[in-house]
């Protein structure tokens, strides 16, 4: 196998990653919130009926940001039925996935959850534009943050919440490109909405930042033209736009799942183009970054099936992917190209946090654990703090059917404020280590601190109830630092952080 190659200098630089690039997502769908992080009478519950293995395992995970309450769920979200005593709040039909939402969490819940987590966990609050409009975001935002002195903010403090939830971050609605979407809307309908609803929460709170729904995924015949229009009408009024995308491995195609990262790296650099022509058009000098508030690899096929079947229960067991060690690499090029783009992707929210196509899995009444997906999320956030170098590799490549030729290698390097550089990389060869020479310039590093992999000899290996330490990360032997040149093998069909200093 040739060799791959790339060179480090501090000299040429991505940017810098905002800590909300690891952020997640939780949507009441499934058993993300019931029997997920939430299980009263469970032995591990707190007081507010939180599961504390759960919390544990979120704080391990190093979230930074949680979007709430949806996804589809939100666009026929009450706000109201959320708040207030949990045995007053109505039961009500959730269109989005057909089950019976019951509101015994809501919106102070969620609060006091990411308080749990910790001060790192930013609210990410998704307002309704899909069944309703201005005047309900307007009381919501009225009821989350106002101090007090008016209805909707006394009307908190009277619920158990004296102090402000302190909401910055808002997604303006969900997916309302799609038509399974309920309340879906043309371009222009939506840009328009958005617009007025954006510009009514800025009066309340100048400071608020907003996303507006980008295309619900590169595929829809309205992408591009899509964002287009939208921030035709809302440019000067938000400061993101949404990208979401899934991968998963169709028709047997194994060799192009493996390349899912080309797929989203293309997607982030075409709405940076769409965005940029758009301010360029307007002959504006703000600049509108990317939320990329859903990713993960969905095996979106088999769900639609399960969806379909149901009728109207609470917290079905929905989209409970059970993630390989194939699908784990791949969950890291995914990352990766999170990285690669951070001048640029200022939030993203995996998809989504607990039980549902999820890096943490629990049981009701049982125990939770970590999906193979769980370790390169986690080392990502831990290790992947400050500044992105430009990284452009010089690869052996692999032919797929959809993207062509793909490189084996995919790799990023994140410098840290210390100095110390970590650098991660996959192999997207099943059969073949692929050994690595990195060139580290200028870079003042003498030694290798750590080189952990996530590969299995059956590429197939999972997490389970059963065994839920099947697959762990293993450290390499072996990587070197002579002469300013690191030298490594990465291991077949293989997720890989070398840390150095």
């Amino acid at each position: 196998m040739r060799t791959a190659r790339f060179t480090l200098d501090p000299a040429f630089t991505i940017g810098e990653v905002d800590p909300r690039l690891f952020g997640s997502f939780v949507e009441h769908l499934g058993r993300c919130v019931y029997t997920g992080i939430f299980e009263p009478g469970h032995a591990a519950a707190d007081a507010d009926g939180l599961r504390r293995d759960v919390l544990d395992l979120v704080r391990e995970l190093g979230v930074t940001a949680v979007r709430y309450p949806g996804g589809n769920f939100v666009s026929g979200y009450k706000w109201e039925d959320s708040v207030g005593p949990a045995e007053d709040r109505p039961r009500r039909l959730d269109l989005a996935w057909r089950s019976t939402e019951t509101n015994r969490f809501g919106l102070s819940e969620y609060i006091a959850f990411l308080r749990k987590v910790g001060p790192q966990a930013e609210p990410m609050m998704a307002v309704n534009l899909g069944t309703r409009g201005v005047a309900e975001a307007l009381e919501l935002q009225e009821y989350a943050n106002h101090p007090g002195g008016t209805t909707l903010s006394d009307l908190r403090a009277e619920h158990g919440d004296k102090d402000p939830f302190g909401i910055r971050l808002w997604c303006l609605g969900n997916e309302m490109d799609g038509p399974w979407q309920t309340g879906h809307k043309t371009a222009q309908e939506y840009g328009r909405l958005a617009a007025e609803t954006a510009r009514a929460m800025r009066q309340i709170d100048p400071d608020v930042e907003l996303v507006a729904c980008g295309s619900s995924g590169q595929s829809m015949e309205t992408f591009a033209a899509w964002e287009a229009t939208v921030l035709e009408e809302t440019y000067d009024l938000v400061d993101h736009i949404s990208l979401h995308a899934y991968y998963e491995p169709l028709d047997g195609d194994v060799d192009s799942f493996l390349a899912s990262a080309v797929d989203m790296e293309s997607f982030i650099e075409n709405v940076v183009a769409t965005c940029d022509h758009i301010g360029a058009r307007l002959k504006s000098k703000k600049r509108i970054n990317l939320s990329f508030d859903e990713w993960n690899v969905w095996y979106m096929s088999k769900s639609q099936a399960e969806v379909s079947a149901l009728d109207w229960p609470e917290a079905p067991r929905l989209l409970e992917d059970n993630y390989s060690v194939m699908d784990a690499v791949v969950f890291g090029s995914l990352l990766i190209a999170l990285l690669r783009h951070a001048d640029r992707v200022a939030v993203a929210c995996l998809a989504q946090l607990v039980n549902v196509i999820a890096p943490i899995m629990t049981e009701p009444g049982g125990p939770a654990w970590r999906q193979t997906t769980f370790f390169p999320f986690a080392q990502a956030s831990r290790y992947g703090r400050g500044e992105v170098l430009d990284v452009r590799v010089d690869s052996p490549t692999y032919g797929t059917a959809k993207y062509g030729e793909a490189d084996l290698l995919h790799a990023t390097a994140v410098r840290a404020e210390d100095g110390s550089v970590t650098v991660f990389a996959v192999n997207r060869s099943r059969t073949e280590p692929l050994p690595l020479d990195v060139a580290l310039g200028a870079l003042e590093l003498t030694d290798v601190v750590e080189h952990s992999a996530l590969a299995d000899a059956d590429p197939d290996a999972r997490n389970t109830l059963a065994e839920p330490e099947r697959v762990v990360p293993h450290p390499v032997d072996g990587t070197a630092l002579r002469d300013g040149t690191l030298t490594a093998v990465l291991e077949p069909l293989s997720w890989n952080v070398i840390r150095l200093r």
